[in-house]
């Protein structure tokens, strides 16, 4: 009897994974098991609508109970893979994975969907009360009974996921302040002008936002957070202190198997891994660049998860995905009324043109090299967004030099589609 599919990591990437097995046809076994206590479920409204209230824990399942038996997939809950090994013989990447309880799952493929973890700070009182991440369902319920209380809340890390629970803190009435590290907010995934902005928009809001400030330690008392020491001598006071400060792919069973990692369980366009009968999607995989096909590049997405599993899943049944490269990467981050979508990657950028009325949040940034259009940051303005999203998967651009007319329409400045893009 064949072992079928095991899936390690019940994430968006694993059950996605899952699922378009059985609509490709597959009607083998197929096990996805998971380390949380619950089903699959969405992460991206952990930082925004669960912490403000706006949507419950509950509502977060991607599918309901009956799905999983109904669908043929085996849904292993509350634990942990531990132990991965390929067989001596039989088929290609068939063996056996072991979990915390000492479980034997053989099977007859593989898939990696085990995501990331938090990156977390190694200084002293990093193990206090109240110094807390978000990263799962269990975080999240944590953090909203705590905030409840409007705190004095110290965000750590200015990025996408400490910038929307600043907001959503704030918006509850507790008093936040903000600690960036860098010179700026969101350095990595924005330029310095949507930085700039939101410091500002945060500090209209009633957020402190405190830039080049690096973390030293945390004072607690009786066991709890009392405040934040930063690298200039001073002290920021907290009652609850929220580290974002990025995420560490999970990579441990990939080594115990051999596969190449490199700041990820490296994957080509089809998801598989160095041994091509191992596929690997989402979070912890860094993969070539989906628009050009070259370099490698980690995206940490909704969108990526999505379409890396549908890829996966067709190289396990020995099919070329339907799109395995040419995507366009997208991303979104709320932060309270600021609605920030992105289409594209702006890395390599050389020139940026800003249109719209920043003063009236309501603006959007198109990024370019050598002429060809990349990106774009919206803020607050979905029809840009979709514009170069659109003019992207043409491998189309807008001219630079008529963009910045916020009067003029983007999506009647599509050019035909270009030469093939230049390299990453």
């Amino acid at each position: 009897m064949s072992a079928g599919t095991l899936i390690v990591g019940a994430s968006q990437a694993g059950l996605q994974l899952a699922v378009s097995l059985r609509e490709l046809g597959d009607t083998g076994p197929v096990t996805l098991v998971g380390e949380e206590r619950r089903p699959p479920y969405q992460r991206p409204p952990l930082s925004k609508e669960v912490l403000t209230g706006k949507a419950e824990l509950d509502s977060l399942a991607f599918r309901a109970p009956a799905f999983y038996a109904e669908a043929g997939i085996t849904l292993i809950c509350g634990e942990r893979v531990t132990g991965v090994r390929l067989a001596d013989s039989g088929p290609p990447g068939s063996g056996t994975a072991t979990t915390d309880s000492g479980r034997e799952l053989p099977f007859d493929r593989l898939a990696l969907t085990v995501g990331a973890g938090p990156r977390r700070l190694d200084v002293p009182g990093a193990d206090l009360d109240g110094v807390c991440y978000l990263r799962d369902h269990e975080d999240a319920a944590r953090l909203r009974a705590r905030l409840a209380d409007r705190p004095r809340v110290v965000v750590v890390g200015g990025g996408f996921i400490g910038l929307e629970a600043a907001a959503a803190a704030r918006s509850l009435g507790a008093p936040v302040t903000v600690l960036e590290a860098a010179d700026r907010l969101m350095s990595r995934a924005v330029a310095p002008v949507v930085s700039e902005f939101y410091r500002a928009a945060h500090g209209r809001r009633g957020t402190e936002v405190r830039l080049s400030a690096g973390v030293t330690g945390f004072d607690g008392a009786n066991g709890r957070v009392t405040g934040v020491r930063l690298a200039d001598g001073s002290r920021v006071a907290a009652d609850l202190v929220l580290v974002g400060v990025g995420v560490l792919p999970r990579t441990e069973l990939a080594r115990q198997l051999g596969l190449l990692c490199e700041d990820g369980i490296v994957v080509d366009a089809c998801a598989r891994t160095s041994n091509p009968a191992v596929v690997a999607a989402g979070d912890c995989t860094v993969q070539p660049h989906p628009v050009t096909g070259r370099g490698r590049v980690r995206l940490e997405s909704v969108h990526n998860a999505v379409a890396q599993a549908q890829a996966a899943a067709a190289a396990l049944l020995g099919r070329r995905p339907a799109q395995a490269a040419g995507q366009v990467p997208w991303f979104w981050s709320f932060q309270g009324d600021l609605r920030l979508q992105i289409a594209g990657l702006s890395t390599g950028y050389d020139t940026c043109v800003v249109r719209g009325d920043r003063e009236g949040e309501r603006f959007s940034v198109l990024y370019y090299r050598e002429g060809r259009l990349l990106a774009v940051d919206a803020v607050n303005r979905p029809a840009d967004y979709m514009a170069v999203r659109t003019a992207l998967g043409r491998r189309a651009t807008i001219p630079a030099d008529l963009a910045a007319d916020a009067d003029t329409p983007l999506k009647s400045l599509i050019t035909a589609p270009a030469d093939p893009a230049p390299a990453a």
